[in-house]
Parts: C-alpha cells; structure tokens; sequence
C-alpha cells in the first residue's frame, strides 16, 4: 500500500508561472492592440476557483477568503476575535467580584503594611459589646471626634455593607499611620485603647462612656511580704489597672505554665533585701503579682521577641506553644470568687515569619453569634468552620492538641510539629467541660496575642444597651443575618444605604456596559461570518467588485470597523489596476451592497472599471523591459570580453572594479542605481583621467557599443549629474598633476624602506627582539621600552601595514620624560637582571638596556644626544648595603650560575649583578608616583574578586599566596559557585567602597556561613573589621580571598540579618512616634 503524497498541499507555489502568463498576454496586447475578455480574465485572476481550506490567504487568487477570521473554536490575541475573556478585561475592574459573600464578613484593604492594624481592628470590631458602645456613640461627639468618627463609619461599613473588603484608608490616615511601615500589633492595641478611653470620655452614654475600661480593664498589685513579721508593704495595697497580660513564651510549654511564670513569687534575698518598716531592717521578702480583678476581655500578650546578649539583636521564638479553648481564672484571682470565670477563647492573633521586624499579621476571631471561627487575612475573608484552626484540616498552621487537663503537658504535640506551626485534629468534647476538668487545647508556633472572652449571655446584655436613635429597618437582610440584634444608628444607616446604593449602580453599569459589548461583539462576528460567506462569487455571468485587501482585513479583525476605503487598489485613472490584483478581493454584488449599507465609503469598482490606458502602458513596459534585457544579455557577454583582455576594438575607458560588479549584478528589466558612475572611480579631482598607478584607479578598455549602452544607463540615472559619467576615450592623457604627486609619494617611499632597511641592519638583534647579552663594567644605555617596540613595529612595517604603523617620537622628548622635573633624576626603576648559564640578561618592563653602539646610532637616527642619555653599568655586589637605594635590592638573580669574570677572578657564587644608573634613581619621586597609583588602584568600581570556601580548613598555595593580578575589565565572569578539590569558588563583584560587613554578607548569601563564622583572610592575613572598606584593607581586583567556618556561632535565617539591618538604620526606634496615637488627649478633640 503506497503512502498518500500530502508534502505538497498545503504549500504555495511559485509565481513564475502567472508571471510568465500576464507578461505574455500584454505582449500580445502591445502588437495587437486590442484587449479581450479573456486577456481581463488572465489579468486580473478572475479565473482562479474559490479557495477553500489554505492555512493563509492567498494573495495571487482575488477568490479566496481563507484565513480572513480564525476557525470556529479560535481566537486570536487581539481584536474581533480574541478570547472574551481578554475582551471583558479590557472593561476594567469587575465590581460584582466585590460583592459580599452571604453571612459572611468583610475584610479590610492592606495599604502596604497594615496587617497590623487591620487584624487589631477585626477583633474589636467581633467583638459585639465593644461594636455596640461605638453605635452607642451621640452624633455631636462623632462629628466633634475624627477617631470615633471613622471608626464608627468603618464598623458601619464592616456591618452592613455590601462590598467583601472595605477601605481602611480613612482610618489609617486619621491616626496618621505610615502605611509603608510594619509595626508591633501588641503596641498598636495598647495605644490605640488609650486613645479611645480618652476620646470616650466625652459621651454623655454611660455604655460607650466606659466601654474600653468595661470590657478591657482589669488590676493588679505587686505584693512585697517579709519573710520575717509576714506583714505586706504599704505599696502593696495600691491596685494598677492593666490592658492585657505579657506572658513569658521561651522555655515554657503553655498558657497554664505561663501563667504560672507570671504570677510566680520572687525571693528578695542577698543585695537585694527589702527594707521592712515593721522590723526597721532589711530582711528577707518575697515579691509577687496578684490578680485583684479581671476583665471582660481577658488579652494575654505572647513575649515571642526576645533580646540575645551574644548577637546584640532581637530573635523571634516559634517554639509551639499550647493555649486552652476555654480558660477557668477563678483559682487564679488572689482572693478566689464565687463567681465562675470561665472564659472562653474568642480570638488568636498570629504573627507569620521568622524576622522580628517584618512578617504578616492575621487573625482567627470568633462569631459569638453564630460560633463560627473565620480567619481575617486583610481582603480575605475565609470560613475556619468551629475550630480556630479549620475544622477536620491537617495543615501547616494549626493544631488541636486534643481534650484534656489543661495542666497536662503538650510535649505530645510539639512531637507532631514535623513540618509547621500547626496541626488541627478534631477532637470530640463533652458541652460541660469546665464541670470535668477536661477542655480542648491548641498548639501555635505563631500565635501572638490571645484573646479571651468572660462566659455569660449576650441576648440579656442587649434588653440593657439598646442603641439610642437606632433605625430597626433592615438595610439588607444577608448583613443583618451576620450579627443579629445589634441594629446601626440612623446617621450611620442612611451613609451605607447610599453607599451600598452606589456600589449597586456601578455593579449595574458594569453589568449594563458588558452586555452591550458583548452584544455589539456577537453582531460584528456574525456580520463578519455572514459577509465572507456570501463574499464568493459563484458564476461567470454574476457582476462583482473589487475591494482592498487591507481594508478587509481590518473590517474582518477590529471590533469598530474603519470606513471603506479602497483607493488604495485605484490607478490615477480612477479605475483597477491589474498590477494591484495580489492587494484585492473579489466580492459578490450582495456581500458587497452588506458591506456598503454598513460601511460608508469607497470608491465602488466593479468588474466593468478595468482601466484600458494602464494596460497598454504596461504592455509597452514589458516589451521595453523584454528589449533592455536582450540588450543586456548582448551587452554582458562583450563587457565579460572586455575584461579578459580579449577586446581589441576598446575605445572607451571604465573602471575595472566596476564593470566587474556590472556583470555579476542580475539583468532587470531596467537599470538600477548601481548602474550610474562607470568612470566615477577613474576620475581624477581636476575632472581628468586617474594615472592608472593610482589606488582603486585600474581601468579596461570597452568597444564603443558597449560604451553607449553603459553612458545611457547612467545618464538614464542620473540626468542633472553631468560629471557623474566623465568620458573618456583611449587617447585621453593621464592628469600631469596627479601623476608628479604620485611619483613624488613613490620616491618618498623609496627613500623610506632604505632608511628603514639601514636601521634594521645597525639594529639587527634589536629590530628582530632578540635578547642582547650584558657584560659587566660596560657602559650601557636605558630607553623606554614602549618606544622601543614602536620603532621595531615602524621599521618592519610592510605591505598594508605600511599605513598603520605609526612613527615612534624623538629620543629627545622621551629621555626627557624618564626624568622628574624637581630633580632630574631618574624616573623609572631599571630592569631586573638574571644570570642564565654564565650570561647576564634583562627581564624587560618598563625600561630596556640596549648597547652603547646602539644608542649612539639611535641618536643619529631619531635626534637624541648622546650626553643626555641614561647611562647604565652593571656592576657585582656581596650585600644591598653597596648598591643604590631601589637600584637592585628588588632584583632575584639565580646564584647558581657564574659569569666568566666570576670564575677568572675566583669571586664567590653569592655576588649578584646590579645596575648603576646616571643620573641616579629618584627614590622619593617614585615613591609618590607609586602612592598616586595605589589610591587610583583602589578606587575601583563593579569589579570582581574571588572567594574560596576551604572545606578542609586550608586554602591552596595560589590562595596563601594572595595573588594581586586583576581580570581583564570586558571578560565575562561567571557569577557561579563552582567546586575545585579544596571547595567551592565563587567570583563576587565589589568596590573599593564596599565594607567588609557587606562582602561577609554576600559570602553568607552565597555559602550559607554566618557572618559571625566566616575567618576570611587574603593570604595569611585574616580580614575582620567590618566597618572597614575593601580599600581600607588592600583588596584589589582580582584579588583570591579564602573563608572558613568557625562553626561557633549557630545558623540563622539571612533573611533575619537583613530585617534587622533595616530596622538598624534608624538610630532611635520611632514606633508610633509622630501618629496620632502618641498625640495629647487635648488634640484629639475638634
């Protein structure tokens, strides 16, 4: 069974044919003058059937439709056709997505750092006591208050509004918070109750009046009992008030052991005696906290920041911590009531992340009316169902402990703390626990705040406080679901009412503005569709018109079409041009009268508006271009004689290179520009003919056929340029001028190579960089080496290096510059020396020792004197002591080796060879010089150094060795760790101006070492000032640093370092400085 061919189906063709087909037809117009029906056939491709099925639209067939619209399940990303999706985006923000889920509450917007603010208000706010005081509140004393004010209007909202998240801006700007900075909720709940007690006190409704001290208040006494009498302190009667319990968390395992902590008695013994009154002595005493009263809203503030003295930092405990689901404080009062306290949890505030100074604040708060737990997370609102963990979940935040004695340990649960914070598994409880000593309890690693509420029935509270000016109509019955029986005051009432008002008629426009897009979207697709299905034209007989591609295309994309448009298809005459048929579409009469009723424009062209003049225009521009070409075809093969040099009738010049361009260039049916200029080249400036030994000015003879056939090309091209195509016959002279210049450069050039031929034979071991071998007790010359280089560079220049090289400056000049103004010594340090089997050499650097022979020449050749030169005489020395201070003392020279004069005389192996200089050296003007260079040298930018992490404690030799050399500055470094055999290597980019705190914290960021572990050391020296500068310390570019881990210090987050970094630039700690919680009472008043 042979395979079906398909490689071919889909694939367009070439259109030579159809080329082939029209070039024909309008020859056969030109000769006969006469246009048929069937030659507008051919022309304009109405022959061609309907396309059906092409991945793209055809351009050589006005019949085809393809591809105009995707199919139908595509889209595409923009327009008519994109997904609806993309189009309803493009409406904006969909309000109804804010709409308030049923009995469900409303979060509240995070402004950048508000957590804390928001979990804090969400926990008064559940709270129905507190909600209904603010209700409570007269109007006069909100207009008079901007605090109660907006907290009243927010509780409004989070009561009955319609929206799932209210703003918190206005209460936020009111307190003049700094929305940019994370703050302690703890400190915010303290400040922000003082503040309300203040601003309260103005009511004249007794409730609200006192509803913070009502609700929050509770007392304490620290009591001081002698050890002795057993009489308690003066001091010990007096009774403070307290908001909230800060209870100890590190080292300790739950609620009742902390409380335990904080109510623990004290020994005062020692230097820390208390002075008895009774006993007129200091005594033994003990000092404890006793609970004199409790509140109805019992807060137990979690100390989980704690001060480590060793790191001088602050550290977040995450150590699980168990807290019961209702809490019995009679036992614990000092004096024990009658009454039950029985409280119950209502609210855990939870503090996610590590760091002490950033993290994210969400609170679980119970619904006392309904018993559901719902987790406040800013906008988002989520339902815990009766667990404030999440009801039968196994998750990374919660964790219920189980029902049990609350004094049992919960060693169990920390054991189940494998991989977060909490864990919760439901377990059943008896409704009277408190009678059985059993209740269910929690495990947090995260919880910051507990709140817990005093057990009694809020339906009786509510026949007391009944809200004075209440409005009992109901403003929507899903919000007054959520907190049944407390109703809003008819100020508040009627501000939602038109705000929920409000938020319905934008959710309507939506609704409103998105049905007639999406109505107006249908109807275009399906003009579209319609159209093109009609568009075909389906008989020969059937009339037609054409209309621009481009203009059907957008009409088939945009969602507003553009007026028609079809001039673009229109030739001067008004009528079609056949030369435009791949840019049109042929439509039938009724797709066209479809478009035109909808559409205003045009101009309307039927398939009678072929134009006649075009056609016979075009016929006669392809005969003519028929014509050009044979001639070209003709013209080619002579110019291919021409420069073979097999021409012997050549009578015209041209320019060589050009003419050989000419031929490989394809032949067209006219010229192009590139056929302008043939004697441009060959044209000297004073309009005469270039001497052939000119640069670029090689030149052929042509016949003169082919000489005209070239000149009315370019003159076609270029018909105002008259000098563009300069003739030139075979007895044109060459310009005089340019010939005496260019044999004056010629001899200029000869007597060039004999000088430089002369110099290389006077230098012959210097201009071929050979060594020159130094005796002792010469005199020699110094000269710079870089000069040196560019003279042997200049004089072995050949060929087209000749242009390049440059000529080295005047030995005058640069014997000058190696000599220092001030003193007129010797500016540079001269060259090393070694001995290499019995022969002295120079290791070359800055300067090089050349022969006296040689300088003396050299003189004569570059304008040096000889008498201003710097002499050099290599003398033997025992010790540093005899030479030159800086001559030789840095100067390594093998010892093994011993010269001829060594052994003659029977000196010993250990001289060594030095360099006397004349002048001598300037030792305090190199001294600067290098100082200037050293601080240029450390002021550097972005460049890298290596690190080595030494897993073996040791670093390599090329490590302990400190190399100093510095990368290239464009090579590209990998920024990777990569492993060698003594550990991992890293290359880091830093400045002169980077700290050492700074580089030990990207070695942290990249080894993972803490920086009090890291021993960082360049060679052997170690590296440990961290205020210091990477200049401060000698570090340069390139430099091979090594660490190691101390392992002393214990591992830590970088994350922590960096959060304490931040909050460190702050000299003094502002908190709640500067906002109106830290405001006088006098100020919060208007």
């Amino acid at each position: 069974m042979t395979r079906p061919t398909t490689r071919s189906k889909n694939k367009r063709h070439k259109q030579e044919d159809g080329v082939d087909i029209t070039s024909e037809i309008l020859r056969k117009i030109h000769t006969t003058g006469e246009i048929t029906s069937d030659d507008i056939d051919q022309l304009y491709k109405t022959w061609k059937p309907v396309c059906q099925g092409c991945r793209v639209n055809t351009k050589d067939n006005p019949n085809c439709f393809c591809g105009l619209i995707p199919p139908p399940n595509g889209s595409r990303k923009a327009g008519l056709w994109q997904k609806m999706s993309d189009i309803l985006q493009a409406l904006g923000p969909n309000p109804t997505k804010d709409l308030r889920a049923s009995k469900t509450p409303a979060g509240l917007t995070n402004l950048g750092a508000t957590c804390y603010a928001n979990s804090i208000l969400q926990c008064l706010y559940m709270n129905k006591p507190f909600r209904e005081g603010i209700f409570s509140l007269e109007p006069e004393v909100l207009r008079q208050n901007p605090v109660l004010d907006q907290l009243a209007r927010l509780f409004a909202q989070l009561h009955a509004s319609r929206m799932a998240f209210i703003d918190s801006s206005p209460i936020v700007k009111t307190l003049e918070l700094d929305n940019g900075v994370q703050q302690d909720s703890h400190e915010f709940l303290t400040l922000l109750l003082s503040l309300l007690e203040r601003c309260l006190g103005h009511s004249k409704v007794s409730k609200a009046r006192t509803i913070v001290q009502d609700l929050f208040r509770g007392r304490v006494s620290h009591v001081t009992t002698c050890s002795q009498c057993g009489k308690e302190s003066e001091a010990s009667s007096n009774m403070e008030d307290f908001y909230e319990l800060e209870l100890n968390v590190k080292g300790l395992k739950n609620l009742d052991e902390s409380l335990d902590d904080y109510l623990s008695v004290e020994e005062l013994h020692g230097d820390n005696q208390y002075f008895c009154a009774s006993c007129n002595n200091r005594v033994d005493a003990t000092r404890s906290i006793k609970l004199r009263s409790l509140p109805a809203v019992l807060n137990f503030q979690l100390k989980r920041c704690v001060f480590l003295p060793k790191t001088t930092m602050k550290k977040k405990i995450t150590s699980a911590f168990c807290f019961p689901g209702e809490l019995d404080m009679r036992q614990r009062l000092s004096e024990p009531s009658r009454l039950e306290l029985i409280y119950d949890l209502s609210a855990v505030l939870i503090h996610k992340g590590t760091a002490v100074n950033s993290g994210h604040y969400v609170a679980h708060i119970k619904d006392e009316d309904t018993g559901q737990w719902w987790e406040f997370d800013d906008e988002h609102v989520s339902n815990l169902g009766r667990h404030p963990f999440g009801e039968g979940s196994l998750s990374s935040t919660s964790k219920t402990v189980g029902s049990e004695p609350l004094h049992l340990s919960c060693t169990e649960s920390k054991n189940c703390l494998a991989n977060g914070n909490h864990i919760d598994v439901i377990q059943p409880q008896s409704s009277e626990s408190s009678n059985n000593g059993n209740t269910r309890t929690f495990s947090s690693g995260d919880a910051y705040m507990l709140m817990y509420n005093l057990r009694h029935s809020w339906k009786d509270d509510e026949k007391k406080h009944k809200v004075p000016g209440s409005s009992d109509m109901e403003i929507e019955a899903e919000t007054d679901s959520l907190h049944n029986g407390v109703s809003l005051p008819s100020h508040l009432c009627e501000e939602i009412k038109n705000l929920n008002a409000s938020y319905d008629d934008a959710c309507q426009q939506y609704e409103s503005k998105k049905e007639r897009e999406l109505d107006h979207i249908t109807k275009r697709r399906q003009e579209v569709r319609s159209v093109l299905s009609e568009a075909p034209v389906r008989s020969v007989e059937e009339p037609y018109f054409w209309i621009s591609t481009d203009w059907l295309r957008q009409w088939a994309d945009n969602i507003t079409p553009p007026v028609l448009d079809n001039t673009s298809i229109q030739c001067p005459h008004g009528k079609v041009l056949h030369s435009k048929v791949s840019s049109m579409k042929r439509l039938s009469l009724k797709a066209w009268n479809m478009i035109l009723s909808k559409h205003d424009g045009g101009p309307t062209l039927s398939n009678d508006d072929y134009c006649n003049n075009c056609l016979v225009d075009g016929a006669r521009t392809v005969v003519c271009g028929d014509s050009y070409r044979d001639r070209r075809t003709m013209m080619k093969q002579i110019a291919n004689e021409a420069v073979q040099g097999n021409c012997v009738d050549g009578t015209y010049y041209v320019s060589k290179a050009w003419l050989q361009q000419w031929l490989k260039r394809k032949i067209l049916d006219a010229p192009s520009e590139a056929d302008a200029g043939p004697t441009v080249s060959i044209r000297c400036p004073h309009g005469q003919l270039m001497p052939d030994q000119a640069p670029g000015a090689k030149r052929v003879l042509v016949p003169e056929i082919l000489w005209l056939f070239l000149y009315e090309d370019a003159v076609t091209l270029e018909p105002d340029d008259p000098l563009g195509c300069a003739t030139f016959p075979s007895d044109s002279k060459q310009c005089s001028q340019c010939s005496d210049e260019l044999s004056e450069v010629a001899f200029k050039e000869d007597s060039l190579r004999v000088v430089k031929l002369k110099q290389r034979q006077n230098h012959e071991k210097l201009a071929m960089g050979k060594s020159i071998p130094l005796l002792p007790h010469c005199t020699n010359y110094l000269v710079p080496s870089s000069w040196l280089s560019k003279w042997r560079d200049y004089i072995n220049a050949s060929g087209k290096n000749v242009s390049t090289s440059v000529k080295p400056e005047t030995l005058d000049g640069v014997i000058h510059s190696l000599k220092c103004e001030k003193h007129m010594r010797l500016l540079e340090r001269p060259p090393e020396l070694v001995c290499k089997r019995g022969t002295i050499c120079q290791k070359t650097d800055g300067l090089t020792i050349i022969t006296e022979i040689d300088w003396k020449c050299f003189c004569e050749e570059w304008g040096g004197e000889e008498d201003k030169g710097i002499a050099a005489i290599i003398e033997y020395s025992y010790n540093a002591e005899n030479t030159l201070a800086g001559s030789s003392e840095e100067m390594p020279v093998c010892e093994e080796h011993l010269t001829l004069h060594d052994e003659v005389n029977g000196e010993n192996e250990s001289r060594r060879p030095v360099i006397r200089t004349c002048p001598e050296i300037c030792q305090e003007c190199i001294g600067d010089r290098e100082s200037c260079e050293l601080v240029q040298k450390l002021n550097y930018c972005n460049e890298i150094i290596y690190v080595l992490f030494a897993r073996d404690k040791e670093a390599p030799k090329s490590f302990l060795e400190a190399s100093d050399t510095s990368v290239e500055q464009d090579r590209r470094v990998s920024k990777r760790s990569r492993k060698t055999n003594s550990g991992n290597l890293i290359n880091l980019k830093v400045s002169g101006s980077t700290s050492v705190y700074q580089l030990k914290m990207m070695i942290w960021e990249s080894f993972g070492v803490v920086k009090e572990n890291q021993i960082l050391r360049k060679g052997a020296r170690i590296i440990d000032k961290e205020t210091a500068t990477l200049a401060d310390m000698n570090i340069f570019p390139g430099d091979k640093l090594w660490v190691i881990d101390s392992e002393i210090h214990e591992h830590r987050d970088i994350a922590d370092e960096l959060s304490d970094q931040k909050s460190d630039v702050q000299l003094i700690e502002e908190g709640f400085r500067g906002t109106l919680l830290t405001a006088n009472g006098s100020s919060q008043v208007v």
